[in-house]
């Protein structure tokens, strides 16, 4: 998904319109973790599939107000956008992946969570392939400590961008299922693939 003009500026109105949009779906969250009480503490990482991150920030402040933290968004031209959605939602972005800024940004994300506060991530962003979780989010867990919280998202109908990732953009009343899976947390004992492949599976998958 290309995008043209000031991204910080497109990112407002990107925010602006999750918000109409967001107004008239029909969220459910079911909250397995039980994260979202007030008196749990703990750091988490948020983990969800790119596509599906339209509601997230909706969720983050209507169901966690109480949680601070921050979304790792690319150094691309699109994740200025993202970033600039996350700034209209109050929250702070961290810039970088795999090819820009990589260690920069681990270092930002590890700070945050060792401060006490959440971040963001989606394990097969920016560039995919599509749901096939990197080894970013394993791999910051393992070095902090912090608890993964796989956040499942499905829409009953949605918009599919023609981006690599086939972004969701759930259509105007339409049903949102959104679900904090139970924490997962990486222990030394435990081998890269073999969390990465359970995060997968934790998910889900669609065939389209």
């Amino acid at each position: 998904m290309k995008i043209r003009g000031d991204p910080e500026k497109i990112g407002v109105l990107g925010a602006a319109l999750i918000r109409v949009i967001g107004w008239t779906l029909r969220i459910k969250v079911e909250d397995r973790a039980r994260a979202m009480d007030p008196d749990f503490k703990q750091p988490m990482i948020w983990t969800f599939w790119h596509n599906r991150m339209f509601v997230v920030p909706l969720v983050w402040i209507w169901h966690a107000p109480h949680r601070k933290g921050a979304a790792l968004t690319s150094g691309s031209k699109d994740g200025a956008m993202v970033a600039g959605i996350m700034k209209a939602f109050g929250s702070n972005a961290i810039r970088g992946s795999t090819s820009r800024r990589g260690a920069a940004a681990l270092r930002e994300l590890t700070e945050i969570l060792e401060q006490g506060d959440d971040v963001a991530i989606a394990p097969d962003g920016p560039r995919g392939p599509r749901y096939k979780a990197g080894a970013g989010v394993v791999f910051l867990a393992r070095q902090t400590g912090a608890a993964i919280l796989p956040v499942r998202v499905e829409y009953s109908r949605a918009l599919r961008l023609k981006s690599w990732d086939r972004f969701m953009i759930p259509l105007p009343f339409s049903k949102v299922r959104v679900v904090f899976e139970e924490l997962m947390f990486i222990g030394a004992e435990m081998e890269a693939e073999e969390a990465e492949a359970a995060l997968e599976k934790v998910l889900g998958v669609d065939e389209e």
